[in-house]
């Protein structure tokens, strides 16, 4: 087997995160032979603008492999973020070397910011995208014939694929890796590298956990992160005050205060959370999952998940399916960027 080329682009001040995320899970894939041995299913090559080595944001020191100008022909192209690369001379070097190399290139990907210079050709008009939450209003703004979805961690339209970066893109790359090799291959390096959960591009960026712990500094604030390790547990309003050390009735009260819901309607949100995770992986069943999230039945977590999202379980697979679990068609999300920035 022919190992797939993988190229990533290197610039001065490139995210380390973006750049060493993705080569560690590409380089990991391996499928086994026939006579016994295992195969590299990809080629991972950095890219330089020069052939001049690259300093990343945290000070990390990256040698390409080749320039721009000799890239050998790729299979899958990816370009991560950065603050170096929204320098406009770095951005319309790529831009004006992705206009010629594009049409050659079986998929290109984006990670954070480094949608800019692959939105600056043109290509993405029109498109899906997705890129890190804080940038999403500008890149909006700069680029009006986006369709910019400021919040889910990756997004597919036809050949391209976008991102929000940092560890969003170890999620992309695995996804990437199952289009080619199957799910089975991509949850075997996400477990070597102690990926908690191989999430699709429908998750959403700044989760409701997170969302939970960044409004409280109590000790509610673990809470949140307690809960997740056990959805399949008994997770009464008892058991929570007791683990928080209060008794019910003041428990329920903090919590409302904190949260502004209530501690078992924040279960039920954290249990169909999960459970929307586990639905994009095919080998497990509804009935699994909604054991292994906590519901006491099938029909109850069908309830409870319909409630809430508007559509049931086994509709909700087939839809994540039919979009490559990466595609969720919404509108503009100008105004939901504009609020997580104003909040950052």
């Amino acid at each position: 087997m022919r190992p797939k080329k993988v190229g990533l682009i290197v610039f001065e001040h490139v995210a380390a995160a973006d750049l060493t995320g993705p080569a560690e899970v590409f380089s990991r894939a391996n499928i086994s032979g026939g006579n016994g041995c295992e195969s590299s299913c990809y080629n991972v090559l950095m890219l330089g603008i020069t052939a001049q080595p690259c300093r990343t944001e945290c000070g990390i020191v990256v040698k390409p492999h080749t320039d721009l100008a000799s890239v050998p022909a790729l299979d899958t192209l990816i370009i991560p973020g950065g603050t170096g690369i929204r320098n406009e001379k770095v951005t319309n070097k790529i831009a004006k070397w992705l206009n010629h190399r594009s049409s050659t290139t079986r998929r290109i990907a984006t990670l954070g910011t480094g949608i800019y210079p692959l939105a600056a050709t043109g290509m993405l008009d029109d498109r899906q995208v997705a890129t890190h939450w804080r940038y999403a209003t500008d890149v909006a703004q700069r680029f009006p014939s986006l369709r910019v979805n400021a919040n889910c961690l990756f997004v597919k339209d036809g050949p391209f694929y976008t991102s929000a970066g940092a560890m969003a893109g170890i999620d992309l790359s695995l996804s990437l890796i199952e289009e080619d090799y199957g799910i089975r291959v991509a949850l075997v390096i996400a477990r070597e590298l102690v990926v908690s959960a191989k999430r699709s591009g429908l998750q959403e960026q700044y989760p409701e956990t997170l969302q939970f712990q960044t409004r409280s500094v109590s000790r509610l604030s673990e809470l949140t992160t307690w809960v997740i390790s056990h959805l399949n547990e008994n997770l009464s309003l008892e058991i929570l005050a007791a683990k928080a050390c209060l008794c019910a009735r003041h428990f329920t009260r903090r919590f409302k205060q904190e949260f502004g819901t209530s501690p078992a309607a924040f279960v039920e949100r954290l249990r169909i959370d999960e459970a929307r995770h586990r639905l994009s992986i095919r080998d497990n069943s509804v009935e699994d999952i909604a054991v292994s999230v906590g519901f006491k039945s099938t029909a109850t977590f069908r309830r409870a998940f319909q409630r809430r999202l508007g559509i049931n379980p086994n509709d909700y697979r087939r839809r994540v399916a039919a979009d490559g679990e990466s595609v969720r068609r919404l509108p503009h999300s100008r105004e939901k960027a504009q609020s997580l920035s104003r909040a950052a």
